[in-house]
């Protein structure tokens, strides 16, 4: 039987998915500023199949896109979590660090809270090399989050190759951690 990882921070719980976290997920899926540098909102339907995805995941190796909730409240927001990134991507196999939280929690650090509570699941639990993230070069929210955590831009953009070539989020930036760097920047001091 796989051990279900589910880390917490101060504030937040990283924790397997829930039949009532559907609604709140197809919402923020649905959201067209939460969708911003996706292809695509997403209905209801393609929303719990994306949840199901990540629910098996985690039932399957133990760690994933993890749900988010704040421990004051105990409302879901969203989900932070390391997975094994598409096969198609120029540079894998990796695993990639992602987020995507509801609008009203953003500006509240919690993306970059539950991130690194996934970096220390990846570097010293599953003992992983590297660490990546992508996103479209539009997104600068996201990339900021990902310097937060002391990741490196690569200096070449690629086509992600899941998107058309008309798509003016097809053009990708790609950073990286390995645990060396992530442990020299959580060193204290």
């Amino acid at each position: 039987m796989v051990r279900i990882i589910q880390p917490q921070t101060e504030r937040l719980r990283l924790r397997q998915w829930r039949d009532e976290d559907s609604a709140p997920f197809a919402a923020l899926n649905a959201d067209p500023r939460v969708m911003e540098y996706f292809p695509e909102t997403l209905d209801r339907a393609a929303s719990d199949a994306a949840m199901r995805r990540n629910r098996t995941h985690i039932a399957e190796r133990g760690w994933g896109f993890w749900a988010v909730e704040r421990k004051e409240g105990g409302e879901f927001i969203g989900f932070v979590g390391i997975k094994q990134a598409p096969e198609v991507l120029p540079f894998a196999p990796c695993v990639e660090i992602g987020w995507r939280l509801a609008a009203e929690f953003w500006g509240c650090g919690y993306a970059s809270e539950a991130a690194r509570a996934s970096l220390e699941v990846a570097f010293e639990i599953l003992r992983l090399s590297e660490i990546v993230s992508f996103t479209a070069l539009q997104n600068y929210r996201s990339q900021r989050v990902m310097q937060r955590l002391g990741m490196c831009a690569e200096p070449h953009a690629f086509d992600h190759p899941l998107l058309p070539e008309s798509s003016p989020l097809r053009r990708h930036c790609l950073y990286r951690l390995s645990a060396a760097q992530w442990r020299c920047n959580s060193e204290p001091g």
